[in-house]
């Protein structure tokens, strides 16, 4: 059985998903979350399951608190539902990580279903009219594509203040090992020092500012 949560606070959007969703031959169980910290609670009981989240319409800080949700909750899926997102949003979605889908209310019903269908399989559908929107706007200034998952993930750790030794101890890993993977963070961001790490940190989104004090 699949698990759907729907985090949408429009009766009518709930209810034509709801409607969609009970046509398909599959057996599904849906779920509501009016709010994030429902929403949390429901991924904590059901993490595989599919959220067909507005987000524009949702009580998400920024989408930095997002991206932390669905870094915690690894194996759900998301399916990105609203009338508008912005340019730097879609391309923060689309382009650093690989779960989430991205339609809005005005697609057609076969590609609202298609969405949905491939969630539900643990893959990645993006609309066309969101695609062509980061298309067109190229960024030249992004470099968290050349960090390896290992080298963003101390990254983060570095920006929340971590000790290299605090570090090494939390990934089971030799001071050495995460020296070497840490001169090779500041040559790829062509930064210098920590508190740079920091900043980058929190321009790409990987962190919250509510979780730290600089």
């Amino acid at each position: 059985m699949s698990y759907y949560i729907l985090a949408d606070n429009q009766d009518v959007t709930r209810y034509a998903v709801e409607t969609l969703l009970r046509q398909e031959e599959e057996e599904h169980s849906i779920l509501y979350a009016a709010d994030r910290a429902t929403l949390v609670d429901l991924l904590q009981a059901h993490e595989q399951a599919v959220v067909v989240l507005d987000y524009t319409l949702f009580d998400f800080l920024d989408e930095g608190q997002l991206m932390i949700i669905s870094e915690r909750f690894s194996s759900t899926r998301w399916m990105l539902f609203s009338d508008e997102l912005s340019e730097p949003f879609l391309r923060r979605v689309i382009c650093t990580s690989g779960v989430f889908s991205v339609v809005f209310k005005d697609s057609s019903l076969l590609t609202i279903c298609e969405a949905l269908r491939m969630a539900a399989q643990g893959k990645r559908y993006v609309c066309q009219r969101a695609m062509e929107t980061v298309l067109a706007h190229p960024s030249d200034t992004d470099e968290s594509h050349l960090l390896t998952s290992t080298e963003r993930a101390i990254a983060v750790a570095i920006a929340l203040g971590k000790t290299t030794k605090e570090i090494a101890a939390e990934r089971v890993s030799s001071v050495h090992t995460i020296n070497t993977h840490r001169k090779n963070i500041f040559r790829k961001l062509k930064v210098n020092t920590a508190h740079e790490v920091i900043k980058y940190a929190l321009r790409a989104g990987w962190v919250d500012s509510a979780e730290f004090q600089i």
